[in-house]
């Protein structure tokens, strides 16, 4: 407790005269007059060149704890155009990368660094120019990034002088190892590095002994009495499985000025409460998944970051990472795929310092348990009651099944990758498919009878022998 008092009294102005004077006045242009607890505690190594490991939940302000120190050395060090890439920032989706580029325009907005966004969606042409006219910041994501060093002729990364690896263990979940180690062998070995992630397992132990040098800081600020940040106030619903899409309803009307994020199982699912809820309930809803097109995805991200209220259906692709500011409500309609993804997804609010937020999550009553579950990591829901959801809106979705074309191969694609995921539940245990009324969960999609289901294993019919017995 004592060095949280003593991180509580520092302020950026207490870095005057050791970094560039124009960093602290965009600090104070953005806002930002005192450090987060990874700020405070990532700085003074990074500022002196260290290597470092920065375990911290999502929400804590690790971005500025990176982005300030690589700006300070870049201007320390005289970068110009001519000296091409001085940093290599790595994110493992869009959005994020989108995000970090976002706050880095914002801080070097008086300072004379080029700076360049290179995620996959966007024209390779336009990044190909930027980089030939020499970039000393790259923001970007695995897979562009590597193109560019293997491929785009005349960019070089000799001059390199830091690497960031920021959601070390989403990039690991996503599959890039093999991107970061080719990147990796293509930058100088005399350069500081940096990794950030929310969680530290052997995976990302292995890409630290990669990438870093010896003996890293290690920096860890998590509070080990919750694993959720403490103006977060959470909780869960039971709801019976066909009256799911009735109890979002009244959600989302007893939420109409607040800003709300709704996470679903499959792009799918998004598709088809999207258009029902934005097409025939006309809802402000907006929409981001895997499946979009970079610009929509881009378009989306956008509007909902500088909205004051609305709603936006997603799937986890918009669970890490991402801050999006004074978001009220986190609803988790379908379950998290496990723990972790629990967590990254209450994370999307009560971010920041002194900040709240609301969480839910539905479940039916079978499912329960899911809540000592998260007891175990330190994630603590009361129970929550919002009283029985309307059932005219269950009339209006069966109707518009039946007469409606389009909507009907909405729900049904919907409804079967919802029951795919929910049948490859990793905690299936309590989430199981066995468990579950197909018919009833068919009618939170509208259907009265529910649509074919091919990939259910079923038990093999036994052969029959002579005497009339079946094999055992």
């Amino acid at each position: 407790m004592e060095s949280d008092e003593i991180i509580s009294q520092f302020s950026f102005s207490m870095l005057e005269s050791k970094i560039d004077s124009r960093i602290l006045d965009s600090l104070k242009t953005m806002g930002f007059l005192k450090p987060t607890k990874i700020q405070a505690k990532t700085l003074p190594h990074m500022l002196l060149g260290d290597d470092v490991i920065g375990a911290a939940k999502t929400g804590s302000g690790k971005t500025l704890a990176f982005l300030i120190p690589v700006v300070e050395k870049l201007i320390s060090l005289g970068f110009t155009n001519k000296h091409g890439v001085g940093c290599l920032i790595i994110s493992p989706t869009r959005e994020l990368a989108l995000q970090i580029y976002v706050v880095l325009k914002k801080l070097i907005a008086n300072i004379n660094l080029t700076h360049c966004l290179v995620v996959g969606g966007e024209k390779k042409l336009k990044e190909i120019a930027s980089l030939n006219k020499g970039v000393n910041i790259i923001v970007g994501t695995p897979g562009r990034i590597l193109d560019h060093v293997e491929n785009t002729s005349g960019f070089s990364c000799n001059n390199l002088k830091c690497l960031v690896l920021d959601e070390a263990d989403k990039l690991l979940e996503a599959g890039f190892e093999k991107h970061i180690a080719g990147i990796i062998r293509k930058l100088p070995k005399k350069r500081q590095t940096a990794l950030f992630s929310a969680t530290i397992d052997e995976k990302v132990e292995n890409l630290a002994r990669l990438a870093l040098k010896d003996n890293p800081k290690l920096i860890s600020v998590k509070n080990q009495k919750q694993s959720t940040a403490s103006g977060l106030e959470q909780g869960y619903c039971i709801c019976p499985v066909e009256k799911r899409l009735c109890w979002l309803y009244k959600m989302l009307k007893k939420t109409k000025k607040l800003k709300v994020m709704v996470f679903f199982s499959s792009c799918k699912s998004v598709d088809f409460h999207y258009s029902f809820f934005k097409v025939h309930c006309k809802a402000p809803v907006i929409s981001i998944h895997g499946k979009q097109s970079q610009s929509r995805r881009k378009d989306a991200y956008q509007t909902f970051v500088q909205a004051d209220k609305g709603v936006l259906f997603c799937t986890d692709v918009a669970a890490r990472g991402l801050d999006i500011p004074a978001v009220n409500w986190i609803v988790q309609y379908d379950p998290p795929t496990d723990m972790k993804e629990y967590i990254h997804r209450v994370g999307r609010t009560a971010r920041g310092l002194n900040n709240s937020g609301n969480a839910v999550i539905l479940l039916r009553e079978e499912e329960e348990k899911f809540v000592q579950y998260l007891k175990r990591e330190k994630v603590y829901l009361d129970k929550y009651n919002f009283g029985d959801p309307p059932d005219d809106v269950q009339k209006m979705l069966e109707d518009l099944i039946q007469k409606d074309g389009t909507m009907k191969i909405l729900a049904r694609k919907a409804y079967l990758s919802h029951l795919r995921c929910y049948n490859k539940h990793s905690h299936n245990e309590v989430f199981n498919i066995k468990h579950l009324d197909l018919k009833l969960a068919a009618k939170a999609f509208g259907f009265l009878e529910p649509p074919h289901v091919d990939f259910l294993k079923t038990k093999k019919r036994r052969k029959p022998n002579i005497d009339g017995t079946t094999v055992r």
